[in-house]
C-alpha cells in the first residue's frame, strides 16, 4: 500500500530542491522512501539507497560529504539518492548544503529523519531554498481501509462524496471501521493486526520501546516525570496548556515542563495549537491548546479502549481526531483556535482558507446562537459545524 504522501513525493522528483521526510517513529518513512526509489527505477532513473544505520557508510560520510560521490553508480545523468535516517550524520546540515551547492546537477537527495528534534539540533543551517520538508503522520482513514484491502468501502466513500444524494448499504460497516480506526489509531503495524488484543499489545510495545528511544536520545534525565507529563497531556488533549499548573502537579520546574513539551512536539507525539487573534502579540503570549497526534497512542497512554458511546471524554476525543484530519489537509502552522475571556470559543480556525470549524460529537449539542460574537467579529470567515452523531453519509461530505 502506498501512502497518500507518495504522490506528492513523486511529483517532487523533478524539482531541484532536496526532499526531507519527517515524522514519528513507525509511521512508515523507510517503506515510503523505498517505494519512491522503486518508482524512479521503473522510470529508468539511476538511484542509490543508503541506510545510515550501516556504520561503515555512516563513518565514511561523516569523514566527508563528498564521499557520497564515490558510491554513485556510473552514469552521465543525475542520480537520485535515498538516505534513510539522515539524523545519524554528525552534521547533516553541512552534508546537504555542500552537496546541494556544489553537486545538485549530479545528485538529488530524498532523506528521512526519525524526528525533528534531531534535525533541529543538527540542521544548524536553515537550508533555505535547498530543501522541502514533507511530514508523514500516522495513517488517515482512507489509508486504514487500503491497508485492510477494503477497496469496496473506499469506492463507496468516493461515490458518496461525488453524489450529495448518494446512500450506502454499508453505512453501519463504515461506522464500525471508523470507530476501530479512532480507538486503535493509525500506526501501520497496529492497523494490520486483526485481533484487538494484539493491537493493544503492539501499542504498548510502541509506547514502551519507541517512546523510550525518544526519551533516551533527547537527553531526558527524569524519565518518570517525562512519561507522566505525556499521560497528563494525553488526558487533556483538546484543552489549554498551563505550564504553571503542570509544573506544580509534577513537582518539576517550569523550564523542565516547557522542555519536555518541546521534545514531545519535535518527536511528533503532540502538537500545540495557537490562539487566533488579529493582534499577533496576543497570539504569542496566550496559552495554546494541546492535541495528541494519534488517538490509538493516546488511548494506550490512558489505558482506555472503550467504545465511543461509553466515553466520558468523547467531546475532546472527537475534537482530537478531527484535528488529526485537519493536519492531513493543512499545514500544521495554519490551524488555530479562537477563545475569549468570557468563554466564547471556536475549535479551529483556518485563516488561509478562510474557515472556522466547531466540532461536536453529537449534532444535538450545536447551538448556533452561541457563536454570534465570532460571526459578528469575523464576518469574512465562514463558520461550519462538524459532528459525528448521528452518523450518516454526510459525515464523509466535508
Amino acid at each position: 500500500m502506498k501512502r497518500n504522501l507518495f504522490q506528492k513525493l513523486v511529483a517532487f522528483i523533478d524539482k531541484k530542491e532536496f526532499a526531507i521526510i519527517t515524522g514519528t517513529r513507525q509511521t512508515g518513512k523507510s517503506t515510503l522512501l523505498k517505494q519512491v526509489d522503486e518508482h524512479c527505477k521503473k522510470q529508468n532513473l539511476p538511484t542509490l539507497f543508503i541506510n545510515l544505520e550501516n556504520k561503515n557508510i555512516l563513518n565514511s560520510l561523516n569523514e566527508s560529504p563528498l564521499h557520497l560521490l564515490s558510491y554513485l553508480p556510473t552514469t552521465d545523468t543525475k542520480v537520485y539518492v535515498f538516505i534513510d535516517e539522515i539524523q545519524y550524520l554528525t552534521d547533516p546540515s553541512n552534508f546537504l548544503k555542500l552537496l546541494y551547492d556544489e553537486h545538485n546537477q549530479q545528485v538529488k537527495i530524498f532523506a528521512t529523519g526519525s524526528s525533528s528534534f534531531f534535525m533541529d539540533k543538527s540542521f544548524n543551517d536553515s537550508l533555505a531554498g535547498r530543501k522541502r520538508i514533507f511530514q508523514l503522520y500516522t495513517c488517515s482513514f482512507d489509508e486504514y481501509l487500503k491497508l485492510h484491502d477494503n477497496e469496496e468501502l473506499l469506492d463507496d466513500i468516493k461515490r458518496i462524496i461525488k453524489n450529495k444524494n448518494a446512500k450506502s448499504v454499508h453505512i453501519d460497516l463504515l461506522y464500525n471501521e471508523f470507530e476501530e480506526f479512532l480507538i486503535y489509531g493509525g500506526y501501520p503495524a497496529i492497523i494490520t493486526e486483526n485481533n484487538k488484543s494484539d493491537k493493544v499489545e503492539r501499542l504498548n510495545e510502541l509506547k514502551n520501546a519507541y517512546i523510550k528511544r525518544d526519551v533516551m536520545e533527547s537527553g531526558v534525565k527524569d524519565e518518570t516525570s517525562f512519561y507522566n507529563l505525556f499521560r497528563i497531556l494525553a488526558a487533556q488533549s483538546g484543552n489549554l496548556v498551563n505550564i504553571n499548573e503542570l509544573s506544580k502537579t509534577l513537582h518539576i520546574k517550569n523550564d523542565t515542563v516547557a522542555n519536555y513539551i518541546s521534545i514531545l512536539q519535535k518527536c511528533f507525539h503532540i502538537a500545540l495549537v495557537k490562539p487566533f487573534y488579529k493582534n499577533i502579540r496576543k497570539e504569542i503570549i496566550k496559552m495554546p491548546k494541546v492535541f495528541t497526534l494519534d488517538t490509538g497512542l493516546q488511548n494506550c497512554l490512558l489505558n482506555n479502549y472503550q467504545p465511543l458511546a461509553l466515553r466520558t471524554n468523547i467531546g475532546n476525543f472527537w475534537e482530537t481526531a478531527y484535528y488529526k484530519y485537519l493536519l492531513e489537509n493543512n499545514n500544521i502552522d495554519n490551524v488555530y483556535f479562537w477563545r475569549t475571556t468570557d468563554g466564547n470559543e471556536i475549535d479551529f480556525i483556518l485563516p488561509d482558507n478562510p474557515l472556522a470549524i466547531e466540532v461536536k460529537y453529537n449534532k444535538s449539542a450545536i447551538n448556533e446562537k452561541k457563536y454570534k460574537k465570532f460571526v459578528t467579529e469575523y464576518p469574512d470567515i465562514p463558520l461550519k459545524f462538524k459532528y459525528f452523531q448521528p452518523f450518516s453519509e454526510d459525515f464523509f461530505r466535508d
